[in-house]
């Protein structure tokens, strides 16, 4: 049965005031178009999960979207500082926002955790880390099996996940190749689970490459078509890293006056994704058009 729906009914019908979000993907397939989604929607009191927070996590905090991030690593990657996520934690500025830091294994272990099942995940990799100090949920635990310890970290599971892939059936399962992060994790971990992608494909598509496939239609609740919702980040195959955009991201968000015009004319005054990629224009994207880099094919059926 089809899942196929809009990105405003998704977000409308899955991500409630005071949910857990993870939006996740790893440099590459970061959906961009969901975090503005719920902005639009006027979201409030999330708390967002996600490896290596960057623009979506700093222009959602901005719109007074997320009271809480759970998070390993932020910033705007290769250029400095998530200004508006920096006043809030720094200066409580327009509001205080609570944060729970981990390692990226740490984060990984977490969504582990809760895509298994287990009471937690542990782990080696926070000794002589300053981080269990500053994070009372990273516990040391004596191990079963010797005379050494090892940390444990919670279970992660997010009332909500959202990933994007290249391509989805429309039922429901995801491909996805390039670069990963933990997306898998994170869907397998989550209660509902949101798969948006640069375009419905026949399922034909799917079983005749199917290790391509990282999220089963199983747990798949609504699926998206949303092309260019990765923007600024990169889609491998569809679209390159917009990284003048990063770089301009660094001056809007130092200045609270400009962020808030950029949150009103480039997501509060579109209709959706559809006009937002209208507004940034043909050449924009025909600037960020990769080239090509075909992979040998694979024959799946039995050797003679």
């Amino acid at each position: 049965m089809s899942k196929v729906t809009t990105m405003s009914e998704a977000i409308g019908r899955l991500v409630a005031d005071g949910a857990s979000v993870a939006i996740e993907g790893f440099t590459h397939l970061i959906c961009h178009a969901a975090g503005h989604e719920i902005i639009r929607q006027g979201r409030r009191d999330l708390t967002l999960c996600r490896l290596t927070p960057d623009i979506v996590a700093d222009q959602m905090v901005a719109a007074g979207t997320v009271s809480r991030l759970v998070f390993s690593w932020l910033g705007n990657p290769g250029v400095g500082s998530l200004h508006a996520i920096r006043r809030r934690i720094e200066q409580a500025d327009p509001a205080p926002l609570e944060i729970e830091e981990y390692s990226h294994f740490g984060m990984v272990g977490r969504y582990t955790a809760g895509a298994a099942g287990l009471p937690f995940f542990p782990l080696r990799s926070y000794e002589h880390s300053d981080l269990p100090r500053a994070n009372p949920r990273i516990v040391p635990l004596p191990s079963p099996y010797g005379d050494d310890s090892v940390y444990a970290v919670p279970p992660l599971n997010p009332d909500v996940a959202i990933v994007h892939v290249q391509r989805a059936s429309a039922e429901g399962d995801a491909q996805a190749w390039g670069l990963l992060g933990c997306q898998k994790e994170a869907a397998f971990a989550a209660r509902r689970v949101i798969v948006v992608c640069e375009e419905v494909v026949p399922e034909s598509v799917i079983r005749a490459d199917p290790n391509r496939t990282l999220i089963p239609n199983m747990i798949v609740d609504a699926v998206v078509q949303a092309p260019g919702g990765c923007h600024p980040s990169f889609v491998q195959g569809y679209y390159d890293r917009d990284n003048p955009f990063y770089l301009d991201w660094d001056g809007i968000s130092r200045d609270p006056a400009a962020l808030e015009a950029w949150l009103q004319e480039w997501v509060y005054g579109l209709a959706d994704h559809a006009e937002y990629r209208a507004r940034l224009g043909a050449e924009r994207w025909a600037a960020l058009a990769p080239g090509e880099a075909w992979a040998p094919p694979v024959n799946y059926g039995s050797y003679r």
